[in-house]
């Protein structure tokens, strides 16, 4: 019995060590990957594509979850929400007025099939389009709930939790202004 719970705790030992120096490992890449990812996004919801150059300030802290990054060519904003299947993490473009210059989802923990159509559902040419909405005007809820928006098939909780947090953003974004007398773009 004494041999058996001192393999075990060896084994255990060099797993944890081996875990514990590839997490060490992977640490800064992962890190360097998700910048990447946020730059090109900032880039896809403000310029349509990661192409391009834009000029994009400091991050401004909106609060835990929400990041407000100003450009040259516009605001985006990056907030978090829980939907069906756990945290779904959203960046959303604007121009000056607020209207919506584009989006995409940076992490999403959705049913596959159903709820990560949501990348492309509210697109330009999606079924619940909200380019070019502005949400100081515009009812983004899913129809449904009275709205305006189509609710991804079979994905309404998805849908709803992805509309709160365009409006979340949206608020975000305008609250910059209110609290500070500034624009988003001067933080």
């Amino acid at each position: 019995m004494t041999n058996m719970a001192l393999v075990l705790t060896l084994i255990s030992v060099i797993a944890g060590g081996a875990l514990a120096a590839v997490n060490e490992i992977t640490k800064e890449p992962i890190k360097e990957i998700n910048q990447r990812n946020l730059n090109d996004g900032i880039k896809r919801v403000i310029l349509g594509s990661a192409e391009g150059e834009l000029a994009v300030q400091e991050p401004w802290q909106a609060d835990e979850t929400t990041f407000i990054y100003a450009t040259d060519k516009g605001t985006a904003v990056q907030t978090s929400v829980n939907g069906f299947g756990g945290e779904m993490q959203v960046l959303v473009g604007f121009d000056e007025e607020g209207t919506i210059k584009g989006y995409t989802i940076l992490k999403t923990a959705e049913t596959p099939g159903l709820g990560v159509k949501a990348d492309t559902w509210f697109q330009e040419g999606g079924k619940g389009c909200i380019i070019g909405k502005n949400p100081s005007s515009a009812n983004l809820t899913v129809s449904k709930d009275g709205g305006e928006v189509d609710a991804i098939t079979a994905s309404t909780i998805t849908s709803r939790a992805f509309l709160r947090a365009v409006q979340q953003a949206y608020d975000a974004f305008k609250g910059c202004d209110a609290n500070s007398g500034a624009s988003p773009q001067q933080h």
